[in-house]
């Protein structure tokens, strides 16, 4: 997301100039080691390196003669239409086949590839390509050099763009605007904007180069990048002093960097200023505005402007109203939400899955279970597909509800209706099952994960421990340690604190301690992100069945703990103490063992874990309630 950004008032234009030029003859086009591993790529992208780096000859006679073979020029346009439609990945795979059907990638494929994955922000493999096209003896043309420059700076690495404009140079090749453009962007994106402007200046000293809108364009992002808008004015005073005109997209731009910092009534004030300059404000300038005014919480004004783009004959598209049905069920104006809803009506917009899964989600936050299902109800009668979301959102209504079996019910439903439940949905199930003190149905949810294909996550494993832990089940909330080690899924610091929670729930201090000391050894910290582990992993374990295991492995299915199934083990353990006062390693204990509750707008999914808070401070201990729900979309 664009962040603001600053820069220095124009001044010192010979020290720019001597500076810059000074740049630009540092380096050579040479294959580099990649720096770290900032940028990791995915599978695929290790085997377009496998493919990449393959010593195989090419076998077809048109490429082994050095002519223009019709398959690569074909296949290379087809990457080209794959990446303009925004399938950047699907472009790697042709470059592979292409490989392995023994063709012999020309000068445009490698420039192609170069930006499929620039678009995928996959930079790992960049000078693999330059060497590449070095071993194979091709020279490079300026669209490969700026396609090289584009990459590096959209990657950070300015010092490697700056260098391939050098060999550029050397190589008989002169910069263009859009090379200069290109860097001008590229210190945007690392924040110097400064550098930014030692490049115009640079450019209006060289007779072949001129700055274009574009330029300006980029140098005003810049300096918004940094929150620094009085600079971004002074650009967009020199586009007037170079004899151009700004256009929606400079004024777009400064409201943006209003809109981000709180001040939306500015970036209203835009379309006075647009207006001024001869231009009309555009669907993108009142997304802004609507977007910035909900941002801020002021959703009446976002409401009152809505009403505005009637008179500048423009009409909000669905991303606006969507915006400001959340915000009106944020603060849980119902007549605003109906009111919203009627424009939409007269505008002609119809409701899509994120519009009722906004309102779903704002009923079952308020506890209003039957109000969710009836927008669920009305989503299917209007034609509109249920997503994950949606199901998830109904998940969670029937948790909160305690009607976990009705929750898991819509697992079937969402697989009938060609939808498959992901780690989230599921996650919440599993959450239900725990919080009503039934763990043998919560790993029958687990292990129904296999059937589906889906990987657990670490909240899956830690919601699975807090069951136990509630079940006085210790030794089984600590073996899901040893099975989160098949799934490969690495524990957080939090995990073994939570493991620790259970043996003090069950009153084994001693137990806890072990944990604890654990942490304090093994220095436990963040891990990788497993939400996607590839399906391979799961076959690998495939023939282990935890809820069937025999006594003594892990998660073997536990005994009902209660009769009470509603939530009443909850209520009962609120309050009690759970260590010993006075014992040594309390202190250790005084973290909240909780997943933060928090609402997100757009997001990945949403998971419900009716945890415990295990507080200790003075030593005094109690246990509070929490229930999460991250929704997303």
């Amino acid at each position: 997301m664009g962040k603001p950004e600053n820069d220095d008032a124009v001044s010192g234009t010979d020290s720019r100039n001597q500076s810059a030029s000074m740049n630009m003859k540092k380096g050579l086009f040479q294959s580099l080691t990649v720096k770290g591993n900032r940028f990791a790529g995915k599978n695929q992208i290790n085997e377009i390196a496998e493919a990449t780096n393959s010593g195989s000859q090419p076998h077809c006679t048109f490429c082994m003669g050095k002519n223009s073979c019709r398959i690569v020029r074909s296949k290379t346009k087809l990457m080209n239409v794959l990446i303009e439609k925004g399938k950047p990945q699907e472009a790697n795979a042709i470059f592979e086949n292409l490989i392995e059907g023994g063709h012999e990638p020309s000068l445009v494929t490698y420039t192609t590839l170069l930006n499929a994955l620039t678009n995928q922000k996959c930079f790992k493999l960049i000078h693999t390509i330059v060497s590449k096209v070095k071993e194979k003896g091709i020279k490079p043309d300026s669209i490969f050099f700026n396609a090289l420059i584009n990459a590096f700076a959209e990657s950070g690495n300015m010092e490697d763009a700056v260098k391939a404009v050098q060999n550029m140079i050397e190589s008989g090749l002169r910069p263009s605007t859009s090379t200069y453009n290109t860097l001008i962007k590229g210190y945007g994106i690392e924040g110097k904007p400064d550098e930014s402007m030692k490049l115009l200046d640079l450019m209006s000293t060289e007779g072949n180069v001129k700055p274009n809108l574009k330029t300006f364009n980029v140098l005003v992002r810049a300096w918004c990048k940094v929150k620094n808008i009085s600079e971004a004015w002074n650009v967009v005073n020199k586009i007037s002093a170079s004899g151009m005109q700004p256009d929606a997209v400079t004024f777009n731009t400064i409201a943006t960097a209003y809109a981000q910092n709180g001040e939306t009534s500015q970036a209203e004030a835009m379309i006075l200023e647009m207006k001024r300059n001869g231009l009309e404000p555009n669907e993108r300038t009142c997304s802004i505005i609507i977007s910035g005014y909900c941002r801020e919480g002021k959703i009446k004004e976002a409401l009152m402007f809505v009403h505005r783009m009637k008179d500048l004959r423009l009409q909000p598209n669905l991303v606006d109203f969507n915006s400001l049905v959340n915000g009106f069920l944020e603060v849980m104006d119902i007549d605003g939400v109906d009111e919203v809803l009627k424009l939409m009506r007269e505008f002609h917009i119809q409701p899509d899955v994120i519009t009722y899964s906004t309102i779903m989600n704002a009923w079952s936050q308020a506890g209003f279970l039957e109000k969710c299902k009836e927008i669920f109800n009305n989503m299917l009668k209007s034609g509109v597909e249920p997503d994950a979301h949606a199901y998830s959102i109904l998940a969670k209504g029937y948790v909160r509800a305690q009607e976990t079996e009705k929750a898991e019910e819509l697992l079937a439903a969402m697989v009938e209706s060609g939808v498959r439940p992901n780690v989230v949905i599921l996650t919440t199930v599993i959450s239900g099952w725990c919080s009503a003190g039934r763990m043998e149905n919560a790993t029958r949810v687990f292990d129904k994960m296999r059937e589906f294909g889906v990987a657990p996550n670490l909240k899956t494993f830690e919601t699975l421990i807090w069951g136990y832990a509630e079940a006085k089940q210790p030794s089984k909330a600590e073996r899901v340690l040893q099975i989160m080690e098949d799934f490969h899924v690495l524990p957080k610091k939090s995990t073994i604190l939570l493991v620790a929670e259970a043996w003090a729930f069950a009153g084994l201090v001693e137990e806890a301690n072990r944990l604890l000391s654990t942490v304090k050894t093994k220095q436990i910290t963040n891990p990788i992100e497993e939400d996607n582990i590839p399906y391979e992993v799961l076959k690998k374990i495939d023939q282990k069945s935890y809820t069937s295991a025999p006594l003594g492995t892990p998660l073997q299915i536990p005994s009902v703990v209660s009769n009470d199934q509603k939530g009443s083990v909850l209520a009962a353990r609120r309050n009690r103490r759970l260590l010993r006062e006075g014992d040594s390693e309390i202190p250790l204990l005084s973290t909240k063992f909780k997943c933060h509750s928090q609402i997100g707008r757009v997001g990945e999914g949403f998971s419900i874990m009716c945890q415990k808070q295990f507080l200790c401070q003075h030593n005094t201990c109690q246990l509070a309630n929490s229930c999460t729900a991250v929704f997303l979309n």
